[in-house]
């Protein structure tokens, strides 16, 4: 019996099959090994961005191939079969630059996403903190204003692919006194002074996604790298979650079917 209504459309069909060929050629046959030895699947990485199925969501005018929702999920859910672990380069990298899509300005949009949607870079996501896990507001992390930079102290705690990404969304609170809307949202990179990375955290299972504190310490920040207006950062965090979780319901999904 089928649905048609709810079928997806040829197109999303095809975007599975290209997928699941990939995943059963170059994926599948390193994931025992990423999960032995506990290390980024940079093969798989290479064999996603020459497929451009690393970052799919990304928009056109940046350079990306502006696949919906529905193409999204169906490319982790298909790499998810083959690799959990491998599963979270192309949903990371829609849960780091989600932030920018909602609420970025223009420059900052047209600076960070394009090397994304080449695969020269990716985009982690950085809000919880070790006693702010389920209470993202009381974050200790601070960005206070120096000039027009702002100065960036604090943990973030399991962070996904830390290390590995050279662009990191960070929640820092700007406004101690505001609660919830105290929080903003920066860009910080990889590069910047002061950013480092805690050990990789000892996994039950996808191992070959590393998962660190992300440390800063005196990070300067150029405040043009604010996501969106001072004080909207958590309101751009949740939503943000609200476009994601069904990445993370596609990866059960998928491990769920490899499993099976």
């Amino acid at each position: 019996m089928s649905f048609p209504l709810y079928a997806p459309a040829e197109e999303h069909d095809m975007l599975r099959e290209t997928v699941r060929a990939l995943a059963d050629d170059k994926i599948a046959p390193r994931a025992a090994e990423a999960d032995e030895t506990g290390e980024f699947p940079w093969e798989v990485y290479k064999a996603l961005v020459a497929a451009d199925l690393h970052a799919v969501h990304v928009p056109e005018q940046y350079g990306g191939a502006g696949a919906d929702a529905l193409a999204t999920v169906i490319v982790i859910e298909e790499v998810a079969r083959a690799c959990a672990s491998s599963s979270l380069i192309p949903a990371v990298n829609k849960l780091g630059t989600v932030p920018l899509l909602l609420s970025a300005s223009e420059e900052l949009k047209s600076r960070y996403l394009p090397p994304v949607a080449r695969g020269e870079a990716m985009f982690s996501y950085a809000l919880s903190e070790p006693e702010a896990g389920s209470d993202a507001a009381a974050m200790k992390t601070r960005a206070v204003l120096d000039g027009d930079h702002y100065v960036l102290d604090g943990v973030k705690m399991w962070i996904t692919n830390a290390g590995v990404s050279e662009y990191y969304t960070v929640m820092a609170v700007t406004d101690p006194s505001a609660g919830a809307r105290g929080i903003s949202a920066f860009v910080v990179e990889k590069s910047d002074e002061g950013v480092s990375f805690g050990p990789k955290e000892r996994k039950l299972g996808i191992k070959g996604s590393p998962t660190r504190q992300v440390i800063l310490e005196g990070v300067r920040v150029p405040a043009w790298r604010m996501i969106g207006e001072p004080g909207t950062g958590f309101k751009t965090a949740l939503a943000t979650l609200d476009h994601t979780r069904i990445t993370i319901a596609a990866q059960a999904l998928g491990i769920a079917q490899g499993a099976l």
